[in-house]
């Protein structure tokens, strides 16, 4: 059961970085920016889907 091992080992590191207040901080900063870029695309993306539904509503 060696991949258990593993995945026990991945936890248990998972776990104590998690509880340290600079990773938490890493992690909410790493998150902000990231959900800054979403929301960037988003509106890009809801324009080409807008201008998909366009063109199928012409050509019928």
């Amino acid at each position: 059961m060696p991949i258990f091992d593993a995945m026990l080992q991945v936890f248990v590191t998972m776990n104590g970085i998690s509880s340290s207040p600079f990773v938490l901080i890493l992690l909410a900063f790493a998150g902000a920016f990231l959900g800054a870029k979403i929301v960037e695309v988003i509106p890009y993306t809801r324009r080409i889907i807008e201008r998909r539904e366009a063109q199928a509503a012409e050509r019928q």
